[in-house]
Protein backbone atom coordinates (compact mmCIF):
# COMPACT_ATOMS: atom_id res chain seq x y z
CA UNK A 1 0.00 0.00 0.00
CA UNK A 2 1.75 3.57 -0.93
CA UNK A 3 2.03 6.48 1.50
CA UNK A 4 0.10 9.01 0.57
CA UNK A 5 0.88 12.63 0.96
CA UNK A 6 -1.44 13.37 3.77
CA UNK A 7 -0.03 10.08 5.39
CA UNK A 8 3.38 11.54 4.93
CA UNK A 9 2.44 15.18 6.07
CA UNK A 10 0.82 13.98 9.00
CA UNK A 11 3.45 12.15 10.40
CA UNK A 12 5.94 14.90 9.61
CA UNK A 13 4.21 17.01 11.76
CA UNK A 14 4.68 14.44 14.63
CA UNK A 15 8.19 13.84 13.90
CA UNK A 16 9.98 17.01 13.60
CA UNK A 17 12.31 18.19 10.92
CA UNK A 18 15.53 18.79 13.21
CA UNK A 19 18.14 21.15 12.76
CA UNK A 20 19.93 22.53 10.14
CA UNK A 21 23.95 21.25 9.60
CA UNK A 22 26.44 24.18 10.82
CA UNK A 23 29.33 24.84 12.31
CA UNK A 24 33.37 23.17 10.87
CA UNK A 25 33.69 21.79 7.31
CA UNK A 26 33.70 17.91 8.55
CA UNK A 27 31.57 18.25 11.93
CA UNK A 28 29.21 15.33 12.12
CA UNK A 29 25.82 15.75 13.36
CA UNK A 30 23.26 13.47 14.48
CA UNK A 31 19.98 14.70 14.46
CA UNK A 32 17.44 15.97 16.30
CA UNK A 33 18.23 17.75 18.91
CA UNK A 34 22.08 18.94 18.45
CA UNK A 35 24.84 20.22 16.01
CA UNK A 36 28.19 17.62 16.93
CA UNK A 37 31.93 19.26 17.18
CA UNK A 38 34.34 16.38 17.61
CA UNK A 39 35.69 16.09 20.74
CA UNK A 40 38.42 14.25 22.64
CA UNK A 41 39.35 16.30 25.74
CA UNK A 42 37.99 15.41 29.78
CA UNK A 43 39.07 14.92 33.07
CA UNK A 44 36.74 12.96 34.90
CA UNK A 45 38.45 9.66 35.25
CA UNK A 46 41.84 7.49 35.61
CA UNK A 47 42.45 8.05 32.09
CA UNK A 48 41.99 11.54 31.43
CA UNK A 49 38.25 11.64 29.81
CA UNK A 50 35.58 12.42 31.54
CA UNK A 51 33.81 14.05 28.33
CA UNK A 52 32.91 12.30 25.38
CA UNK A 53 34.90 9.50 24.09
CA UNK A 54 38.17 8.19 25.16
CA UNK A 55 40.42 11.03 24.80
CA UNK A 56 43.28 11.52 22.09
CA UNK A 57 44.69 8.87 20.31
CA UNK A 58 48.33 7.48 21.08
CA UNK A 59 50.65 6.47 18.07
CA UNK A 60 51.33 3.17 18.07
CA UNK A 61 55.04 1.95 18.00
CA UNK A 62 54.22 -0.80 15.87
CA UNK A 63 52.89 1.25 13.02
CA UNK A 64 49.79 -0.62 12.92
CA UNK A 65 47.03 1.39 15.04
CA UNK A 66 46.51 4.12 17.44
CA UNK A 67 44.54 3.91 20.17
CA UNK A 68 43.36 6.38 23.37
CA UNK A 69 45.33 5.68 26.88
CA UNK A 70 43.93 2.35 28.68
CA UNK A 71 43.39 0.74 25.10
CA UNK A 72 45.36 -1.96 23.34
CA UNK A 73 44.82 -4.48 20.33
CA UNK A 74 45.40 -7.81 19.18
CA UNK A 75 46.03 -8.98 15.98
CA UNK A 76 43.24 -11.92 15.20
CA UNK A 77 44.25 -12.67 11.24
CA UNK A 78 46.82 -11.21 9.22
CA UNK A 79 46.71 -11.74 5.57
CA UNK A 80 49.69 -13.93 4.56
CA UNK A 81 51.60 -14.72 7.93
CA UNK A 82 48.75 -16.12 9.97
CA UNK A 83 47.45 -19.57 8.88
CA UNK A 84 44.14 -21.56 7.92
CA UNK A 85 43.68 -25.12 9.85
CA UNK A 86 44.42 -26.30 6.47
CA UNK A 87 47.62 -24.82 6.24
CA UNK A 88 47.38 -22.23 3.60
CA UNK A 89 47.56 -18.24 4.46
CA UNK A 90 44.87 -16.46 5.36
CA UNK A 91 43.25 -14.01 2.14
CA UNK A 92 43.99 -10.71 2.08
CA UNK A 93 41.28 -7.43 1.90
CA UNK A 94 39.15 -8.17 4.63
CA UNK A 95 35.95 -6.85 4.48
CA UNK A 96 32.54 -7.17 6.38
CA UNK A 97 32.96 -8.99 9.37
CA UNK A 98 30.08 -10.16 12.11
CA UNK A 99 30.70 -12.27 16.07
CA UNK A 100 28.60 -14.73 17.04
CA UNK A 101 28.56 -16.73 20.15
CA UNK A 102 30.66 -19.66 19.57
CA UNK A 103 30.59 -22.95 21.58
CA UNK A 104 32.24 -23.88 24.68
CA UNK A 105 32.69 -19.83 25.48
CA UNK A 106 34.40 -19.10 21.80
CA UNK A 107 33.52 -16.65 19.63
CA UNK A 108 32.97 -17.06 15.97
CA UNK A 109 33.76 -14.32 13.53
CA UNK A 110 32.67 -14.53 9.33
CA UNK A 111 35.20 -12.14 7.55
CA UNK A 112 34.43 -11.38 4.05
CA UNK A 113 37.68 -11.14 1.82
CA UNK A 114 37.12 -8.31 -1.24
CA UNK A 115 38.77 -10.10 -3.42
CA UNK A 116 37.54 -9.42 -7.30
CA UNK A 117 38.49 -11.20 -10.73
CA UNK A 118 40.75 -14.04 -11.44
CA UNK A 119 42.64 -15.67 -8.77
CA UNK A 120 45.90 -14.37 -10.17
CA UNK A 121 45.07 -11.35 -9.89
CA UNK A 122 45.91 -11.80 -5.68
CA UNK A 123 48.98 -13.51 -4.08
CA UNK A 124 46.31 -14.69 -0.93
CA UNK A 125 42.86 -15.10 -2.49
CA UNK A 126 40.37 -17.16 -0.42
CA UNK A 127 41.72 -20.97 -0.62
CA UNK A 128 38.99 -22.98 -3.16
CA UNK A 129 38.27 -25.78 -0.09
CA UNK A 130 35.93 -29.02 -1.71
CA UNK A 131 32.33 -28.74 -1.04
CA UNK A 132 32.37 -25.06 -0.62
CA UNK A 133 33.41 -23.27 -4.04
CA UNK A 134 30.89 -21.72 -6.06
CA UNK A 135 32.58 -20.47 -8.64
CA UNK A 136 36.41 -21.89 -9.32
CA UNK A 137 37.52 -18.94 -11.41
CA UNK A 138 36.71 -16.51 -8.64
CA UNK A 139 38.98 -14.85 -6.18
CA UNK A 140 36.90 -14.07 -3.07
CA UNK A 141 34.57 -15.61 -0.21
CA UNK A 142 34.50 -15.28 3.62
CA UNK A 143 36.41 -16.93 6.58
CA UNK A 144 35.42 -18.12 9.53
CA UNK A 145 37.51 -17.31 12.66
CA UNK A 146 37.45 -18.53 15.89
CA UNK A 147 38.72 -17.28 19.60
CA UNK A 148 39.07 -19.08 22.39
CA UNK A 149 39.31 -18.23 25.62
CA UNK A 150 42.43 -18.77 26.14
CA UNK A 151 43.00 -16.34 23.48
CA UNK A 152 44.28 -19.11 20.55
CA UNK A 153 42.87 -18.84 17.26
CA UNK A 154 41.60 -20.67 14.86
CA UNK A 155 40.51 -19.67 10.59
CA UNK A 156 38.52 -22.27 8.35
CA UNK A 157 36.81 -21.40 4.62
CA UNK A 158 33.02 -20.40 5.08
CA UNK A 159 32.63 -20.10 0.94
CA UNK A 160 34.87 -19.97 -2.01
CA UNK A 161 34.77 -18.67 -5.33
CA UNK A 162 32.73 -15.85 -4.74
CA UNK A 163 33.80 -12.40 -5.95
CA UNK A 164 34.00 -8.77 -4.18
CA UNK A 165 32.62 -9.87 -0.95
CA UNK A 166 31.80 -6.47 0.65
CA UNK A 167 29.92 -5.55 3.72
CA UNK A 168 27.25 -8.29 4.64
CA UNK A 169 25.06 -8.77 7.16
CA UNK A 170 24.16 -10.97 10.27
CA UNK A 171 20.47 -12.60 10.79
CA UNK A 172 18.97 -13.07 13.71
CA UNK A 173 19.34 -16.92 13.42
CA UNK A 174 22.92 -16.33 14.10
CA UNK A 175 23.95 -16.61 10.07
CA UNK A 176 25.92 -14.32 7.85
CA UNK A 177 25.13 -12.99 4.92
CA UNK A 178 27.77 -12.39 2.45
CA UNK A 179 26.79 -10.29 -0.64
CA UNK A 180 29.11 -9.86 -3.80
CA UNK A 181 29.67 -6.23 -4.92
CA UNK A 182 29.76 -7.06 -8.48
CA UNK A 183 27.69 -8.02 -12.10
CA UNK A 184 29.80 -9.80 -13.15
CA UNK A 185 28.41 -12.83 -15.43
CA UNK A 186 29.99 -15.70 -16.68
CA UNK A 187 32.03 -15.32 -19.50
CA UNK A 188 33.16 -11.74 -18.62
CA UNK A 189 36.45 -11.30 -16.41
CA UNK A 190 37.26 -14.78 -16.33
CA UNK A 191 34.61 -16.12 -14.43
CA UNK A 192 32.81 -19.48 -15.09
CA UNK A 193 29.54 -18.33 -13.40
CA UNK A 194 27.07 -15.40 -13.09
CA UNK A 195 27.98 -13.32 -9.82
CA UNK A 196 26.54 -10.11 -7.79
CA UNK A 197 24.33 -12.41 -5.09
CA UNK A 198 23.59 -12.95 -1.73
CA UNK A 199 24.87 -16.22 -0.06
CA UNK A 200 24.16 -17.59 3.33
CA UNK A 201 27.33 -19.26 5.49
CA UNK A 202 26.60 -20.88 8.99
CA UNK A 203 29.70 -19.77 11.60
CA UNK A 204 28.43 -22.79 13.94
CA UNK A 205 27.64 -25.76 11.09
CA UNK A 206 30.25 -26.01 8.89
CA UNK A 207 28.14 -28.77 6.82
CA UNK A 208 25.81 -26.19 6.07
CA UNK A 209 27.82 -24.05 4.03
CA UNK A 210 28.61 -27.28 1.43
CA UNK A 211 27.59 -26.82 -2.43
CA UNK A 212 27.30 -23.16 -2.33
CA UNK A 213 23.85 -21.99 -3.69
CA UNK A 214 23.00 -18.09 -3.96
CA UNK A 215 19.64 -16.53 -2.95
CA UNK A 216 18.72 -15.14 -6.20
CA UNK A 217 15.18 -14.10 -4.45
CA UNK A 218 17.25 -11.26 -3.34
CA UNK A 219 18.57 -9.89 -7.08
CA UNK A 220 21.71 -9.98 -8.93
CA UNK A 221 23.60 -6.46 -8.55
CA UNK A 222 26.54 -4.95 -7.01
CA UNK A 223 25.50 -5.48 -3.36
CA UNK A 224 27.09 -4.25 -0.38
CA UNK A 225 25.46 -4.58 2.88
CA UNK A 226 21.87 -6.67 3.87
CA UNK A 227 20.22 -6.32 7.11
CA UNK A 228 16.54 -8.71 8.20
CA UNK A 229 14.11 -7.24 9.94
CA UNK A 230 12.86 -9.68 12.85
CA UNK A 231 9.91 -8.88 13.33
CA UNK A 232 8.36 -8.64 9.47
CA UNK A 233 10.56 -10.94 7.70
CA UNK A 234 11.96 -7.94 5.08
CA UNK A 235 15.36 -7.97 4.46
CA UNK A 236 16.66 -4.71 3.37
CA UNK A 237 19.99 -4.17 0.94
CA UNK A 238 22.21 -1.46 -0.43
CA UNK A 239 23.63 -1.78 -3.60
CA UNK A 240 27.17 0.34 -4.58
CA UNK A 241 27.49 1.65 -7.98
CA UNK A 242 27.07 4.70 -10.27
CA UNK A 243 26.27 5.34 -13.85
CA UNK A 244 23.54 6.12 -12.39
CA UNK A 245 23.92 5.78 -8.92
CA UNK A 246 22.22 2.68 -6.87
CA UNK A 247 19.72 2.26 -5.34
CA UNK A 248 18.37 1.16 -1.96
CA UNK A 249 16.14 -2.28 -1.57
CA UNK A 250 13.45 -4.20 -0.04
CA UNK A 251 12.85 -7.63 -0.15
CA UNK A 252 8.90 -8.98 1.12
CA UNK A 253 9.09 -12.92 1.69
CA UNK A 254 6.37 -15.15 0.21
CA UNK A 255 3.42 -15.52 2.14
CA UNK A 256 3.51 -18.38 4.33
CA UNK A 257 7.84 -18.15 4.61
CA UNK A 258 9.84 -18.04 7.94
CA UNK A 259 13.08 -17.20 8.42
CA UNK A 260 15.56 -19.55 10.27
CA UNK A 261 19.12 -21.33 9.32
CA UNK A 262 19.25 -22.76 5.23
CA UNK A 263 15.71 -21.66 4.46
CA UNK A 264 17.19 -18.54 2.39
CA UNK A 265 18.59 -21.09 -0.05
CA UNK A 266 15.30 -23.17 -0.59
CA UNK A 267 13.57 -20.30 -1.90
CA UNK A 268 12.53 -20.18 -5.85
CA UNK A 269 14.76 -17.67 -8.02
CA UNK A 270 11.63 -15.53 -8.11
CA UNK A 271 10.66 -16.18 -4.87
CA UNK A 272 8.89 -13.14 -3.03
CA UNK A 273 9.51 -9.21 -4.63
CA UNK A 274 12.24 -7.35 -4.79
CA UNK A 275 11.31 -3.34 -4.54
CA UNK A 276 13.77 -0.43 -4.72
CA UNK A 277 12.50 3.34 -2.66
CA UNK A 278 11.18 5.90 -4.13
CA UNK A 279 11.03 8.92 -1.70
CA UNK A 280 9.45 12.21 -1.24
CA UNK A 281 9.45 15.16 1.08
CA UNK A 282 6.72 16.48 3.45
CA UNK A 283 5.42 18.22 0.48
CA UNK A 284 5.07 15.42 -1.38
CA UNK A 285 7.33 16.05 -3.91
CA UNK A 286 9.75 13.39 -5.29
CA UNK A 287 13.29 13.30 -4.47
CA UNK A 288 15.41 11.92 -7.04
CA UNK A 289 18.77 11.58 -5.12
CA UNK A 290 19.49 11.29 -1.27
CA UNK A 291 22.08 14.16 -2.33
CA UNK A 292 19.61 16.48 -2.00
CA UNK A 293 19.39 16.46 1.59
CA UNK A 294 21.51 19.10 3.01
CA UNK A 295 20.52 19.34 6.53
CA UNK A 296 20.24 16.56 9.53
CA UNK A 297 16.74 15.77 10.58
CA UNK A 298 15.32 15.49 7.14
CA UNK A 299 12.32 13.07 6.69
CA UNK A 300 11.34 11.60 3.69
CA UNK A 301 8.58 9.34 2.96
CA UNK A 302 9.15 6.07 1.21
CA UNK A 303 7.12 4.05 -0.99
CA UNK A 304 8.34 0.85 -2.78
CA UNK A 305 8.62 -0.06 -6.55
CA UNK A 306 8.64 -3.64 -8.02
CA UNK A 307 11.72 -4.61 -10.07
CA UNK A 308 11.16 -5.67 -13.28
CA UNK A 309 13.74 -8.41 -13.84
CA UNK A 310 15.70 -9.02 -10.75
CA UNK A 311 18.24 -11.52 -11.98
CA UNK A 312 19.39 -8.60 -14.53
CA UNK A 313 19.76 -10.95 -17.19
CA UNK A 314 20.39 -8.30 -20.37
CA UNK A 315 19.94 -4.52 -17.78
CA UNK A 316 21.36 -4.10 -14.46
CA UNK A 317 18.62 -3.77 -12.16
CA UNK A 318 19.03 0.05 -11.33
CA UNK A 319 19.00 0.81 -14.90
CA UNK A 320 15.65 -0.80 -15.09
CA UNK A 321 13.77 2.25 -14.07
CA UNK A 322 13.60 5.49 -15.71
CA UNK A 323 13.81 9.13 -13.73
CA UNK A 324 11.24 9.37 -12.05
CA UNK A 325 10.51 6.34 -11.12
CA UNK A 326 13.26 5.46 -7.92
CA UNK A 327 15.42 7.66 -6.04
CA UNK A 328 18.75 6.77 -6.07
CA UNK A 329 22.31 7.58 -3.74
CA UNK A 330 26.41 7.51 -4.20
CA UNK A 331 27.54 4.98 -2.54
CA UNK A 332 25.15 3.01 -0.62
CA UNK A 333 27.43 0.99 1.76
CA UNK A 334 27.05 -0.15 5.54
CA UNK A 335 24.25 -1.08 7.17
CA UNK A 336 22.79 -1.88 10.66
CA UNK A 337 19.48 -3.26 11.89
CA UNK A 338 18.90 -1.52 15.82
CA UNK A 339 16.19 0.41 17.21
CA UNK A 340 13.63 -1.31 15.02
CA UNK A 341 14.85 -0.39 11.57
CA UNK A 342 17.90 0.18 9.68
CA UNK A 343 20.75 2.39 10.06
CA UNK A 344 22.09 3.35 6.25
CA UNK A 345 25.03 4.56 5.11
CA UNK A 346 25.18 6.79 1.67
CA UNK A 347 29.30 7.10 1.79
CA UNK A 348 30.20 10.64 -0.25
CA UNK A 349 28.24 12.67 -3.30
CA UNK A 350 29.95 14.34 -5.89
CA UNK A 351 29.61 15.34 -9.85
CA UNK A 352 27.78 11.80 -10.09
CA UNK A 353 25.08 13.26 -7.75
CA UNK A 354 22.76 15.80 -8.40
CA UNK A 355 22.30 17.81 -5.19
CA UNK A 356 25.42 19.29 -3.22
CA UNK A 357 28.35 17.41 -2.25
CA UNK A 358 29.21 16.04 0.86
CA UNK A 359 31.63 13.05 2.47
CA UNK A 360 28.98 10.81 4.11
CA UNK A 361 25.59 10.28 5.60
CA UNK A 362 23.86 7.74 7.80
CA UNK A 363 20.04 7.62 7.52
CA UNK A 364 17.31 5.73 9.41
CA UNK A 365 14.93 3.60 7.94
CA UNK A 366 11.76 3.02 10.01
CA UNK A 367 9.73 0.62 8.49
CA UNK A 368 6.92 1.14 11.36
CA UNK A 369 6.33 4.99 9.76
CA UNK A 370 7.85 4.30 6.63
CA UNK A 371 10.55 7.37 6.57
CA UNK A 372 13.90 7.66 5.95
CA UNK A 373 15.29 10.21 8.38
CA UNK A 374 19.16 12.15 7.93
CA UNK A 375 20.88 11.07 11.34
CA UNK A 376 24.54 12.09 10.27
CA UNK A 377 26.19 14.34 7.38
CA UNK A 378 29.85 15.07 7.14
CA UNK A 379 30.51 17.69 5.29
CA UNK A 380 33.21 17.91 2.36
CA UNK A 381 36.37 17.63 4.23
CA UNK A 382 39.28 20.33 2.77
CA UNK A 383 41.88 17.71 4.13
CA UNK A 384 41.59 14.56 4.42
CA UNK A 385 45.85 14.14 5.02
CA UNK A 386 45.56 16.00 8.55
CA UNK A 387 44.37 14.22 11.28
CA UNK A 388 41.05 15.07 13.00
CA UNK A 389 38.16 15.53 10.31
CA UNK A 390 36.12 12.52 9.45
CA UNK A 391 34.98 11.48 5.86
CA UNK A 392 33.93 8.80 3.91
CA UNK A 393 31.60 6.22 6.37
CA UNK A 394 31.76 2.70 5.42
CA UNK A 395 30.41 -0.18 7.57
CA UNK A 396 29.13 0.69 10.39
CA UNK A 397 27.72 -0.83 13.86
CA UNK A 398 25.47 0.22 16.66
CA UNK A 399 27.93 0.56 20.08
CA UNK A 400 26.23 -1.44 23.29
CA UNK A 401 28.30 1.47 24.56
CA UNK A 402 25.57 4.73 22.87
CA UNK A 403 25.50 5.10 19.33
CA UNK A 404 27.43 4.30 16.47
CA UNK A 405 31.04 3.25 15.19
CA UNK A 406 32.04 3.89 11.97
CA UNK A 407 34.60 2.66 10.14
CA UNK A 408 36.27 4.86 7.69
CA UNK A 409 36.52 4.75 3.91
CA UNK A 410 37.39 8.34 2.66
CA UNK A 411 41.02 10.25 1.27
CA UNK A 412 44.17 10.12 3.92
CA UNK A 413 44.27 9.33 7.25
CA UNK A 414 41.48 6.79 7.82
CA UNK A 415 39.94 5.69 11.36
CA UNK A 416 37.21 3.95 13.61
CA UNK A 417 35.11 7.20 14.89
CA UNK A 418 31.92 7.30 16.59
CA UNK A 419 29.13 9.49 17.58
CA UNK A 420 26.99 9.95 20.27
CA UNK A 421 22.88 10.08 20.00
CA UNK A 422 23.32 13.63 20.64
CA UNK A 423 25.77 14.11 17.90
CA UNK A 424 29.72 14.46 19.32
CA UNK A 425 31.84 12.38 17.45
CA UNK A 426 35.54 11.07 19.13
CA UNK A 427 38.03 9.03 17.38
CA UNK A 428 38.53 5.60 18.85
CA UNK A 429 41.50 4.42 16.65
CA UNK A 430 43.53 5.30 13.32
CA UNK A 431 45.20 3.09 10.70
CA UNK A 432 48.96 3.90 11.27
CA UNK A 433 50.04 1.25 8.61
CA UNK A 434 51.39 3.21 5.49
CA UNK A 435 51.22 0.94 2.51
CA UNK A 436 52.67 3.98 0.66
CA UNK A 437 56.37 5.50 1.01
CA UNK A 438 57.19 8.30 3.27
CA UNK A 439 56.52 11.10 1.07
CA UNK A 440 53.34 9.63 -0.38
CA UNK A 441 51.84 7.88 2.32
CA UNK A 442 48.74 6.07 1.69
CA UNK A 443 46.65 4.33 4.35
CA UNK A 444 43.88 1.56 3.65
CA UNK A 445 40.34 1.81 4.89
CA UNK A 446 38.80 0.34 8.42
CA UNK A 447 36.35 -2.25 7.56
CA UNK A 448 34.18 -4.58 9.31
CA UNK A 449 33.82 -3.15 13.02
CA UNK A 450 31.67 -5.10 15.11
CA UNK A 451 31.38 -5.79 18.91
CA UNK A 452 32.18 -9.04 20.09
CA UNK A 453 28.63 -10.67 21.35
CA UNK A 454 29.31 -9.91 25.09
CA UNK A 455 30.11 -6.39 23.82
CA UNK A 456 33.63 -5.95 25.69
CA UNK A 457 35.58 -6.34 22.23
CA UNK A 458 35.85 -4.55 19.15
CA UNK A 459 36.56 -6.12 16.59
CA UNK A 460 37.73 -4.32 13.06
CA UNK A 461 39.73 -4.44 10.01
CA UNK A 462 42.50 -2.53 8.09
CA UNK A 463 41.40 -4.18 4.52
CA UNK A 464 44.95 -3.91 3.35
CA UNK A 465 46.91 -6.12 3.47
CA UNK A 466 44.23 -7.94 5.82
CA UNK A 467 44.66 -7.61 9.38
CA UNK A 468 41.69 -8.30 12.25
CA UNK A 469 42.19 -6.47 14.48
CA UNK A 470 40.25 -7.04 18.31
CA UNK A 471 40.28 -3.63 20.63
CA UNK A 472 39.73 -3.70 24.49
CA UNK A 473 40.08 -1.11 27.01
CA UNK A 474 37.76 1.03 29.88
CA UNK A 475 34.33 1.36 26.98
CA UNK A 476 31.80 3.21 29.08
CA UNK A 477 28.55 4.71 28.13
CA UNK A 478 28.51 7.86 25.96
CA UNK A 479 27.20 10.88 27.23
CA UNK A 480 23.96 12.76 25.50
CA UNK A 481 26.16 16.09 26.02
Amino acid sequence: MSLTRRDFATRSALTGAGVALAGSVGALATAPNALASTETEGTDDEHGHGGVGYGPLLPDPDGILALPAGFSYRVITYSGRTKLESGEYTPSNHDGTATFDGPRGTTLLVNNHELGGPRANWPHPVPLTEGLVYDPAASGGCTVVEVRPGGEVAEWVGIAGTATNCAGGATSWNTWLTCEETEDKAGSNGMTKDHGYVFEVDPADRRANRDPKPVKALGRYAHEAVVIDPRRGHAYLTEDASGPNGLFYRWTPPEGFRHGRGRLRTLADDAGRLEAFKCFDSGGKFVDDLSRATKTGTVYGVDWVEVPDRDAKTVSVRKQFTDGQVTRARKLEGMWWADGGAYVVSSFARDESPGKPHDGQVWFYDPKRRTLTLKVLLGVNPDPSADGAFDGPDNITVSPYGGLVIAEDGDGVQHLFGATDSGRTYPIARNELNTGTEEEPEYSEMTGVTFSPDGRTLYANIQTPGIMLAITGPWKRQKRR
